[in-house]
């Protein structure tokens, strides 16, 4: 065996315990597909250490660059993401090695006294950083004749589940995966139907990322890819990307296979974009064969973009950078 090839791969990850939990589980995957150690190369974001609003840094491609900057550096082999957080662009000289097999993509509420979402009193406060929750949770509640007032707020599982257990906030909204992969989805009070709520597009997929010359490495990475995960998620960002969104636009996106017993026969593309406070949406979806191929997948995306823009999409996502 060479010499590089007993070395111990280094993993780049963000220091948040839900980053570290899921890196360690990546991590345990690749020992067991390479026969070699990894170790976890804790990197500190500029995202990680501002309290400024997210959407005022930059959206959350804040928490990638500086993984991307010690890839390209080479101060570690591989790093993982949240798919969520990648900008839609991908740079030229790293690759999406493997996107392996989605967790539960939904949105959930925990809430005090285990209330449900439609079970909130008047005037509930409900915490979120994303205008994209805010845009279909007031949606609901307009439709719905609830009362709810969606506060922004940032910081971990712990410090926005903390809100709620200090009485400061009704409830908040957090992604299942997350709380999953942090052995916390028990804390749930209600889990948000995609119908009520859109997810980001990628959301409960995670992105393993390496350099493009590291060709051994993106071959190796590659078993931990999920085919099926890797068609959805491009068509959800495809979409994002043609309606020139940034991460902190209000849009949500979800691709899922329709099945008829176990032959998966066709995947279903819905896309969402609204005003924060959901008094506007424009909410649609396509239907096609499964994508073969990374551009069957784009393609998917930016048909459905083109129509909710032929439907006044654009006027919805606040001012774009010329």
């Amino acid at each position: 065996m060479t010499e590089r090839a007993q070395r111990a791969l280094r993993l780049g990850t963000r220091r948040s315990k839900l980053a570290m939990a899921q890196s360690g589980q990546v991590a345990e995957a690749v020992r067991q597909l390479t026969g070699r150690p990894v170790e976890l190369v804790e990197i500190t974001t500029y995202g990680d250490v501002s309290r400024e609003n997210l959407a005022q840094i930059g959206g959350t491609g804040v928490f990638v660059t500086a993984l991307r900057e010690a890839l390209l550096a080479g101060d570690v082999d591989f790093a993982v993401h949240s798919l969520k957080d990648l900008p839609t662009a991908q740079p030229d000289d790293l690759v999406l090695a493997a996107i392996p097999l989605r967790e539960d993509p939904r949105d959930v509420l925990v809430a005090r006294d285990g209330l449900r979402f439609e079970q909130l009193p008047a005037g509930a406060r409900v915490g979120t950083g994303s205008p994209r929750r805010m845009a279909q949770l007031n949606a609901y509640a307009r439709a719905h004749g609830m009362e709810i007032e969606c506060v922004a707020i940032r910081g971990n599982i712990d410090t926005r589940v903390g809100y709620v257990r200090s009485g400061e906030l009704d409830a908040v909204v957090l992604a299942a995966a997350g709380l999953n992969r942090i052995g916390r989805i028990d804390e749930v009070t209600d889990f948000l139907s995609v119908d009520t709520v859109l997810p980001a597009p990628g959301q409960g997929a995670l992105a393993i990322e390496c350099t493009a010359a590291d060709t051994d490495l993106a071959a190796a990475l590659a078993g931990l890819d999920d085919p099926h995960t890797r068609a959805a998620v491009t068509a959800e960002r495809s979409l994002l990307a043609a309606l020139e969104a940034g991460c902190s636009a209000p849009v949500g996106a979800l691709a899922d296979l329709l099945a008829d017993g176990q032959v998966v026969h066709e995947m279903r593309l819905r896309g969402v974009v609204g005003t924060t406070d959901g008094s506007t949406l424009v909410q649609l979806s396509t239907t096609g064969p499964v994508p073969t191929s990374h551009g069957d997948a784009v393609a998917l995306g930016r048909e459905l973009a083109s129509e909710m823009l032929a439907k006044g999409a654009a006027g919805l996502m606040g001012e774009r950078a010329l």
